[in-house]
């Protein structure tokens, strides 16, 4: 009965947020609970007794950073700053705590070990927790890291990356969750929910279209409004409606000619007028460049030594002196950060039970396992308990996992294991340093796998990984390619000569393995030379054991490709990255032709086989479906039964799209759902469409618009591997305005 409700659980959150109502239906309630009045009320009251020099304390703060390049070194700082990426001071006469702010998307960071001898839980990169396709492990990684932050005395998490991965290359990528807006929402949501249910202030970011790293201050974005909404927007929309975070984290980027931290549409139509959104939004750090800023929708300027001027400082004072800025508006700045402080919790904190690092650690280790992928298995997984011999070849792979790079940086309990400086021009050149946390994967293979001599290479040349494996029953080959904010990747294939590597690897042994570690899909020459690939991401401080693991048949995999892995970059939008190696800041304007089609759908609408569809993930158990019925109505509804027919407990996740409307090709991810399932068992596992995605948005209306006909439906593996098929027939109508 335990398994069966936690199922339920899993499924209600995954489909429709709660078990009582749809997300939309919920969001869309003109109802406000009693704690979301009294912080309207309290915040009404507090702002209304602020002097103006208290206000504008309030809607600017500096990075709590002293290295170079970033800001002035001789800032006085007041006493309770908190070393890390934020402050902002609270007026202490009217119970206003300082804003402390960490950066935070995969664990609290210490950039640079400012905060010394400090270190936190560092989980798998953000790939990785949406390829578990679990939101209720989401929620556990934000109140995990919220309670480490918590412990340190922040109060605002600077994580929650929603933005699609519609570039593979994108340098950030291993920060965000996916390339669908579903996933993206639902995960994203439960994230931020989690860190709030410890009171701790989430943040929703890069608002919105930050898909690239190139030049991405000036990178000018291009897209019609519609397929705005249909994608990068709604992933968002349902964060916000799911999670309810604080603050929203505007991007550098520009979209459609404006500067989305003074984008008018984006912030004052979208996000406070339709969305109703209550919260604050603050700006990224520099990402500011006129006190205008502050009638556009901006609420707060964070990192304010970072821009030319501290906008909302003088600049804005000044305005509000001659009447171009209005009272109310500088009123509704400081209002909305005061209720989110109110209602998250911020206000009234009180002591929190110690944290208990040894719990968080096995939550990274769960996120970490569950989220690994394994993309092709022939036979040769899990390792056979008779291999005497497994040779692992890789670089470092003898000492730690690599991370990713940049503010979300992490810095485990057991260190980092190497660091290597790479450098680069621009701003974000010295955050540039490749850092593998400790934990060898070799050591836990070795104990995993206690019959067996682990050996030992590098992988420097061709010939001595040749040998090493030559001589094993099973060759593991560990690749890696390191991603890094504020770079991109100009294409997809590893560095430093890791493809020869594994071809020769391979014509030694016919086992061989490969385990990417990864923040992006990679292109893989080699693919069909090899018996089992796994994408373990950047598998954070427990990687190592996880991926030891699931090799060893310890666990099940069940994570789920979070993004399509294309065949090479000629089947991307944009197969080379505009204005790609121009020097830092170069104005470049990027039409978004693909507009709502991203990953995925792009591949279905063009026609295109990727290598490895959104959606796909081996087990080493088998599940069959039987029994789909499909439903119409006010929105549609799924119910199909999964069986384990394998011989090994383990974890399904059932994928439901709409295919085509009318025979036109319309590929959406409408719901899902994780199941557990014991051999034999099996269970009725019930989908529940988000309207939205049956919908197109009609911007005359104003409104998401269902079209009458026939909607072709598909119970699937992957968005490319429909197993059941329906077909319901809807009604036109409008949701309700939006």
């Amino acid at each position: 009965m335990k398994t069966k409700m936690r199922t339920l659980l899993l499924l209600c959150a995954a489909v429709v947020g709660s078990c009582d109502a749809p997300l939309f239906a919920r969001s869309a309630a003109r109802t406000v609970a009693p704690a979301e009045a009294a912080a309207d009320r309290w915040a009404a009251e507090t702002e209304a007794r602020m002097t103006d020099d208290e206000r504008f304390s309030l809607i600017h703060g500096f990075m709590a950073l002293r290295i170079p390049g970033f800001g002035d070194p001789n800032l006085v700082w007041p006493d309770d700053v908190v070393p890390g990426a934020g402050y902002v001071p609270g007026v202490a006469r009217l119970g206003v705590p300082s804003l402390r702010e960490t950066d935070a998307s995969l664990g609290v960071t210490n950039p640079f070990g400012i905060r010394k001898d400090d270190t936190a839980t560092a989980l798998p990169a953000g790939l990785a927790l949406g390829a578990t396709f679990d939101p209720e492990m989401a929620r556990r990684g934000g109140t995990l890291v919220a309670q480490e932050a918590r412990a340190r005395g922040f109060n605002v998490l600077l994580g929650g990356g929603i933005n699609l991965t519609r570039d593979p290359r994108n340098g950030r990528n291993f920060e965000y969750i996916s390339e669908d807006p579903l996933l993206s929402g639902l995960m994203g949501g439960a994230a931020i929910r989690g860190t709030q249910e410890a009171g701790v202030i989430a943040t929703a970011k890069h608002f919105a279209l930050n898909s690239n790293e190139t030049n991405r201050h000036t990178w000018n974005a291009t897209i019609d409004e519609a397929p705005l909404r249909e994608s990068d927007l709604l992933a968002f929309q349902i964060a916000i409606e799911t999670g309810k975070p604080g603050s929203i984290m505007c991007a550098y980027n520009l979209v459609n000619g404006a500067k989305a931290c003074g984008n008018d549409f984006l912030l004052n139509r979208v996000l406070k007028q339709d969305w109703r959104y209550k919260g604050w939004v603050m700006s990224d750090w520099g990402a500011v460049s006129a006190a205008d800023f502050a009638i556009k929708g901006l609420d707060q300027q964070s990192g304010d030594q970072l821009d030319k001027q501290i906008w909302f400082g003088a600049p804005l004072k000044a305005k509000l002196a001659d009447g171009s800025f209005d009272r109310t508006r500088l009123s509704d700045m400081v209002r909305r950060i005061l209720r989110s402080m109110k209602a998250v919790g911020v206000t009234d904190w009180s002591q929190q039970a110690p944290v208990d690092m040894a719990a968080h650690a096995a939550t990274a280790l769960e996120v970490a396992r569950r989220g690994i992928v394994l993309l092709k298995n022939d036979g040769v997984l899990p390792i056979a308990a008779t291999a005497r011999t497994i040779a692992v070849i890789g670089e470092k792979a003898q000492i730690g996992v690599l991370s990713g790079g940049g503010s979300s940086q992490g810095l485990p309990p057991k260190g980092w294991a190497a660091s290597d400086p790479i450098g680069g021009s621009g701003q974000m050149g010295s955050w540039r340093i490749a850092r593998w946390f400790a934990g060898a994967p070799t050591d836990a293979l070795a104990a995993a796998a206690p019959q067996a001599k682990v050996e030992f290479d590098p992988g420097l040349s061709q010939q001595a990984a040749a040998a090493v494996a030559a001589r094993a029953d099973v060759a593991i080959v560990f690749v890696n390619k390191y991603e890094v904010e504020g770079f991109d990747s100009p294409d997809l294939a590893l560095p430093r000569g890791q493809d020869a590597i594994v071809a020769a690897v391979a014509k030694a042994n016919p086992n061989t393995i490969v385990v990417l570690e990864t923040g992006n899909p990679i292109a893989m020459p080699w693919r069909d030379q090899v018996k089992a690939i796994l994408a373990a991401w950047y598998p954070g401080q427990e990687g190592a054991q996880a991926i030891a693991d699931v090799l060893t048949g310890k666990i099940n995999p069940s994570g789920r490709l979070p993004i399509t892995f294309p065949m090479g970059v000629e089947q991307l939008p944009r197969t080379t990255i505009p204005s790609f190696g121009t020097p830092e800041n170069t104005p470049v304007t990027v039409a978004i032709n693909e507009g709502a089609d991203v990953g995925y759908r792009w591949f279905a609408r063009k026609g295109l086989t990727p290598m490895y569809a959104f959606g796909h993930g081996l087990t080493y158990a088998d599940f069959a479906y039987s029994g789909l019925r499909v439903q119409g109505g006010r929105t549609v509804t799924a119910t199909v039964t999964v069986r384990n027919t394998g011989k090994l407990a383990g974890a399904d996740v059932p994928q439901l799209y709409l295919r085509s409307i009318d025979g036109v090709a319309e590929p959406r991810l409408l719901a899902f759902g994780r199941v557990e399932l014991a051999p034999g068992e099996q269970r009725t596992v019930t989908l529940v469409a988000d309207p939205r995605l049956l919908a197109r948005y009609d911007t005359a209306a104003g409104a998401w618009h269902i079209k009458r006909g026939r909607y072709a439906l598909a119970v699937a593996k992957s968005a490319s591997d429909p197993v059941l098929t329906g077909v319901v027939r809807l009604r036109e109508r409008n949701l309700l305005r939006r």
